[in-house]
């Protein structure tokens, strides 16, 4: 049985967040990181919170998402087992951006940034790493507000779809409502697209969840290359 620093090490060397780092630096890492556990439906933290550091997924899915005024949910991202939020507080230390919700039981490693600001003291290296990241997040905020503007909608569902399988496989447990808002479109936009893509056996839906039968036809429709 893998112990829990040893887990840990190899989640962050799977992200591209910590995947540059050396392996005892990751070590190290592991070291400062607590374990948390949340039920499903749990709130993690709010948009407004302080931002007291990063999370690292074990097992289980989070939401990511903020509401309107009206109280109208967007979700914005979601996260499965191996995924790492939160990077933007622990560097900047500022207020949460957005909501983070358990959509099941899940299991998080945290990294405190008071104790992650003190390896990088000792850790130069983690530094250089970091700014690598935060422009490469930048470029693919950038990436996908070009998407939102210029793709078909089908497109981008296609490719949002695949993205979400990357975590779930091929049965991906997510509503319309969501997909909508991971995509920037209607409910309506998405159903039209999905049942289409039913009918042509591509996939099969069910309530809070789709299951992809040809995933090599939906990257044609993503108009992304198969495997």
């Amino acid at each position: 049985m893998i112990d829990v620093p040893s887990r840990l090490v190899m989640i962050l060397s799977a992200n591209p967040f910590f995947s540059g780092f050396e392996p005892d630096a990751l070590e190290k890492i592991a070291a400062i990181c607590k374990h948390r556990g949340l039920v499903s439906r749990e709130t993690l933290f709010q948009k407004g919170d302080p931002g007291d550091g990063l999370y690292a997924i074990r097992r289980g899915l989070i939401r990511i998402g903020t509401a309107d005024e009206l109280g109208q949910q967007m979700t914005m991202n979601v996260l499965g087992g191996g995924d790492v939020f939160g990077e933007i507080t622990l560097i900047d230390g500022q207020s949460r951006t957005a909501d983070a919700v358990a959509m099941e039981d899940t299991e998080l490693f945290f990294l405190p940034r008071r104790d992650f600001l003190g390896l990088l003291d000792r850790e130069p290296p983690i530094a250089l790493q970091l700014i690598g990241l935060l422009c490469a997040r930048l470029r693919d905020v950038i990436g996908r507000l070009e998407e939102t503007t210029f793709l078909p909608s089908a497109i981008r569902l296609a490719r949002r779809i695949l993205v979400l399988a990357t975590d779930y496989g091929t049965e991906v447990r997510v509503s319309q409502e969501e997909l909508a808002s991971l995509t920037g479109v209607t409910r309506e936009t998405v159903n039209r697209h999905l049942q289409a893509w039913k009918r042509s056996g591509v996939i099969s839906l069910a309530r809070g969840r789709l299951v992809i039968q040809k995933i090599d036809e939906l990257r044609l429709l993503a108009n992304v290359d198969p495997i």
